[in-house]
């Protein structure tokens, strides 16, 4: 089963046999609980619509403005950074596109040889992340118009279009989920403030809802229709939704908050995270960062979903959970085992739904965590979580160790709940 172009069919198994299969495995479990593909295409999700074309994931003006008169030096250093060594456009626009059939190795069986494929991917995802970061540090309309001459480069060349997909070689599909949201993202936080480029934006717009809806066509084999792979399509989903005023997009965004309310455990787990095993803790958390970005692009668009309960569960739970089992495995109980892999907790990207979580409900649980991390940065889901969310009165008094790194001195008022 493969992708060869936007014009050719993606299967050589026909894909109703794969939905199938994929609902009756998913049915059949009753660990899972999880909504079958069929039961997610028959949420009623009428109500939302694309409100507001020009909201991003936050608020860019108020940050912008909140960042040219805060004190904090954190928050003042992290800009300044960005400014100073902001990418040089020329650079960026000489970076080649892909046209060519994306082929990915697996990540757990080959790990160096995925690196080596995923540099060029991971490029374009720190680029666009870069640009439109150098923007909100800079005030520079620089950046964001060559944010938008960087992705009509690509459009105009059709790139991304073609890649290699078979159920058990899902991995150039993966990888471009995160390649997509990265761009919808970082083009979200410029698209309003650029003047002048209008048939570029455009056609970058039109590129970007047609490598959404390509990708969105497979739905997945197994768990990976259902499980974070399937958030991660929402997140672009949502993002791309709205810049094109796509409401069917959208609302196959806004599913995931569904899907992902409707399969939670009492506890507040995602059971198929919970099946990685000595990963759960890893995954519930991963959940969690394409899922709050959903829910902060939702919110902008004025629908109150961190309130929305199915089975009295809320996203709240989700996150409780997740704090739960990452101060203390024992509360997995009998969902996974006790020994749990922590080599995540020493990169800050999987921490970034964290720095919008903290900013939108103002909970000091996370600041001893968040402290140690900071600044965060994800290439794609959030860009620099910290300059864009982080309250400037919650972390201050930084220090420099004797080998040059950061350190918290102290916090104003605040301590763990």
């Amino acid at each position: 089963m493969s992708y060869q172009g936007k014009h050719a069919p993606y299967a050589t198994i026909p894909p109703w046999i794969v939905r199938a299969t994929a609902a009756v495995l998913l049915a059949g479990s009753a660990a899972t609980q999880a909504l079958t593909l069929e039961e997610r295409r028959e949420l009623d999700l009428s109500d939302y619509t694309v409100r507001d074309v020009d909201a991003s994931y936050f608020d860019v003006e108020e940050r912008m403005a909140l960042l040219r008169e805060t004190d904090n030096s954190l928050l003042l250093q992290h800009r300044e950074e960005l400014a100073k060594y902001a990418p040089s456009c020329q650079q960026r626009l000489e970076i080649p596109t892909i046209t060519d059939q994306m082929r990915i190795p697996g990540f757990y069986p080959t790990p160096d040889a995925w690196r080596l494929a995923t540099e060029p991917l991971f490029d374009f995802e720190d680029t666009v992340s870069e640009l439109a970061g150098a923007y909100v540090a800079s005030d520079d309309d620089y950046y964001a118009e060559c944010l938008v001459r960087f992705l009509d480069k690509w459009a105009r060349d059709d790139a991304l279009l073609d890649f290699h997909y078979h159920w058990e070689e899902p991995q150039a599909w993966f990888s471009l989920e995160s390649m997509i949201f990265a761009a919808g993202m970082a083009y979200s936080v410029v698209r309003p403030h650029v003047e002048g480029l209008d048939e570029e934006q455009a056609r970058v717009e039109a590129w970007l809802n047609e490598l959404a809806s390509v990708h969105m066509e497979i739905e997945g084999a197994d768990s990976s229709c259902c499980n974070n792979h399937f958030y991660r399509r929402a997140l672009y989903a949502a993002m791309i939704g709205v810049l094109t005023e796509d409401d069917d997009m959208f609302r196959f965004g806004v599913s995931a908050i569904h899907s992902a309310l409707h399969d939670m455990t009492e506890e507040g787990a995602f059971p198929l995270e919970m099946e990685r095993g000595r990963r759960a803790t890893h995954y519930q958390n991963y959940a969690l960062l394409y899922l709050i970005p959903i829910m902060e692009i939702t919110h902008r668009q004025g629908y109150d979903v961190y309130d929305m309960e199915i089975g009295g569960g809320s996203m709240h739970d989700a996150v409780d959970f997740a704090m739960d089992i990452l101060e203390d495995p024992a509360e997995l109980g009998d969902l996974a085992p006790r020994e749990q892999y922590t080599g995540f907790l020493k990169d800050n990207q999987y921490f970034a739904w964290m720095e919008m979580y903290r900013a939108r409900f103002g909970e000091s649980r996370f600041d001893d965590f968040l402290a140690s991390m900071r600044p965060i940065y994800n290439r794609g889901a959030g860009g620099y979580a910290t300059l864009y969310f982080m309250d400037p009165d919650v972390q201050r008094h930084l220090v420099i160790d004797d080998e040059g790194r950061r350190e918290t001195q102290a916090f104003e008022g605040l301590s763990r709940n």
